[in-house]
């Protein structure tokens, strides 16, 4: 059973035969798809080529000349007898035919895969602008939340002339403090100057009485030359 399953795995129609195919990043994935590129890129121009009025105009103009030249020309010029149908114009035609159609096929097949890309990208660009704009609305939401919140001119208006009052009261107290913080100043000054008169008073009323007791006159039996105050030692 197990080497029917393995010989229905091997030979299968999805699956590759013979070694591993390279992948793209390889090198010989990168000359594949670089032939392929350049393969894509010549169907596409011959596409358009055939596309276009010219191409039109130029295969008319090629039948046109065939058919009279065979048809005109003497017999023995004649390489395409009309009475076999133009047989080789026929091949010719049928030849164009054949190879035109896998060539536009294969421009279409370019052109869908280059336009689901776009499609992708504007698909990440619309997912990109779509959370832009929820997050500017988010944003504008919270802004008039906010704005709401906020006071008018006339609730600043009466905050601004209650601080005011405040400040205006603040500093009328700040000046009846200063005021009487001077007033206890001079209080004190003057009461300290008057504790000290009394004091000043008593000394000079003390002073002429040692003067007094210095400059009074010596007894009968005393040395008039000897000053007061003189040692007897000195004196003598």
């Amino acid at each position: 059973m197990s080497i029917f399953g393995r010989f229905r795995r091997d030979t299968g129609l999805d699956a590759p035969r013979g070694g591993r195919t390279p992948k793209a990043g390889e090198t010989g994935g990168g000359l594949r798809a670089g032939g392929n590129e350049r393969f894509g890129r010549w169907s596409e121009g011959i596409a358009r080529g055939m596309g276009t009025p010219w191409f039109l105009i130029l295969l008319s103009v090629f039948c046109v000349v065939w058919l009279v030249w065979n048809t005109v020309s003497p017999e023995p010029l004649r390489f395409d007898s009309a009475a076999l149908g133009f047989t080789a114009l026929t091949l010719i035609l049928s030849l164009q035919a054949s190879y035109a159609a896998p060539l536009i096929l294969l421009a279409q097949n370019r052109q869908d895969d280059r336009d689901r890309v776009q499609i992708e990208q504007d698909r990440q660009r619309a997912e990109r602008n779509l959370a832009d704009t929820e997050f500017l609305a988010r944003e504008v939401v919270a802004l008039r939340l906010a704005i709401k919140e906020l006071p008018d001119r006339d609730v600043l208006r009466q905050e601004l002339r209650s601080l005011l009052a405040e400040f205006a009261e603040e500093q009328r107290e700040s000046e009846l403090a200063a005021a009487e913080a001077a007033a206890h100043a001079d209080g004190s000054a003057d009461a300290t100057g008057a504790a000290a008169s009394p004091g000043a008073a008593a000394a000079q009323g003390a002073a002429p009485e040692v003067d007094e007791t210095r400059s009074a006159p010596a007894g009968p039996g005393a040395d008039p030359s000897a000053e007061p105050g003189a040692d007897p030692a000195d004196r003598a």
